[in-house]
């Protein structure tokens, strides 16, 4: 089976993106794990679906799997490539458009400075809609990982985040406790693992160990996420610039019950064609 796709990035958050506007695209884990990888395939953290709505309010519906061939709910950086392509390819002529996803809508914006803003949706703070597995709704809750115990906060926006506030973002143990706190029992849909370090109220740096993916240079949902934790913890305030390896975000947030908004930029890299068993 032939396939053209077309490779994009959200700050080096990479991703391989398809068309199924016109015919269905059967992907199943096997090929989306070949088309991810990056030696013998195309190379992405994740890959992303455009396919037709499903009802007449939205304008199309998008569908994300992970690099380990495993579908999920939400993308931040992904949102933007979305509408970024939608509208290059011509597939719309709105630069902002309603678009269903497996957790709900979500809202890009393509602006004409060629940035991105995404209505997020509302961040949902109850343990049981993340999910994850607690007695207690409070802002700031233990973990144990490894034989110690760490203080995230658990948000989801669309997919969940487990959120902690480190001294040194580079110096974080990403890699070994991000592996431990994604597959954590306490999160039984696992959970995308956040390192945050505060530099002033408006000014984060930001590591992530993506579910599925292992740690990238960027996630918009886990900028989300992390402003968000930070403002309940009286840490930030809003509008807030998150710092990840891949580049810079502007996240917004007013508090609960508001919806998430993140400004980034979409950038498309090449097109091609694979041929796939």
């Amino acid at each position: 089976m032939k396939l053209r796709f077309t490779k994009m990035h959200g700050l080096g958050n990479d991703f391989v993106v398809i068309d199924a506007t016109r015919a269905p695209v059967e992907l199943t884990p096997a090929r989306v794990r070949a088309i991810a990888d990056r030696h013998f395939g195309v190379g992405c953290d994740q890959l992303l679906v455009v396919e037709p709505a499903s009802r007449p309010e939205v304008d199309f519906r998008y569908r994300i799997f992970n690099a380990d061939g495993g579908e999920v709910e939400q993308c931040g950086n992904g949102a933007r490539c979305f509408v970024r392509f939608v509208h290059d390819k011509r597939l719309t002529e709105r630069r902002e458009i309603r678009v269903e996803t497996k957790s709900g809508l979500v809202a890009p914006r393509l602006r004409e400075d060629g940035l991105v803003t995404v209505d997020m949706g509302v961040p949902e703070l109850a343990p049981a809609k993340i999910p994850f597995v607690s007695d207690s709704d409070a802002v700031v809750q233990p973990l144990e990982v490894d034989g110690r115990i760490v203080a995230i906060t658990a948000v989801s926006m669309g997919n969940p985040h487990a959120v902690q506030v480190v001294a040194d973002v580079e110096a974080a143990p990403v890699a070994a406790q991000g592996a431990a706190i994604e597959r954590h029992p306490r999160f039984p849909a696992r959970v995308n693992a956040g390192f945050m370090e505060v530099a002033d109220p408006h000014r984060i740096r930001l590591r992530v160990f993506e579910r599925g993916a292992g740690e990238t240079l960027a996630c918009g949902t886990g900028a989300c996420a992390a402003v968000v934790a930070g403002i309940l913890r009286g840490l930030l305030e809003s509008p807030v610039r998150v710092d990840t390896r891949g580049g810079e975000l502007e996240i917004a947030w007013d508090g609960p019950g508001a919806p998430v908004m993140m400004t980034g930029p979409a950038v498309t890299v090449f097109e091609g064609e694979i041929e796939l068993a």
